[in-house]
């Protein structure tokens, strides 16, 4: 199966400054970096530079299940664009885009070759969400 890129978007409803400060924040990612109820983010590294490095922590509440998402910024331009490789080489592209006093936040990423597409699109978009709700509740 051949990597395909989606596209996920939200309107967040606070001014880009603190949209992007939540969303690059360690102590703000282990709030709202998980797609249910059942998950949590317990840990978040973040080295927000070209070349930095980033690693979370996604676990499910129960303990049984836990998975880390790493990999290395390509480029950053604040309150602008983060474009990144995760370790497995795949690209992921955020773009934080003013709006009155809100933000747009639109996130491209390559697929994996594992699950089916529509899931991944699914479980990216229900963490956007996630941060949506985070931020807007800030």
């Amino acid at each position: 199966m051949e990597s395909k890129k989606v596209e996920i978007e939200a309107k967040v409803d606070k001014p880009i400054q603190k949209v992007w400060e939540f969303w690059t924040e360690p102590k703000h990612i282990t709030n709202w970096n998980f797609a249910s109820v059942d998950w949590h983010c317990p840990y978040a590294e973040n080295d927000l530079k070209k070349g930095g490095k980033f690693s979370f922590t996604m676990a499910s509440r129960d303990g049984k299940m836990s998975f880390d998402l790493g990999g290395t910024y390509d480029e950053v331009t604040e309150n602008n664009q983060i474009s990144s490789f995760l370790e497995d080489g795949r690209k992921v592209d955020t773009y934080f885009t003013a709006e009155n006093n809100s933000t747009i936040v639109k996130t491209i990423f390559e697929t994996e070759n594992t699950n089916p597409i529509e899931m991944q699109k699914s479980g990216w978009q229900a963490i956007l969400n996630n941060f949506k709700k985070y931020a807007e509740n800030r």
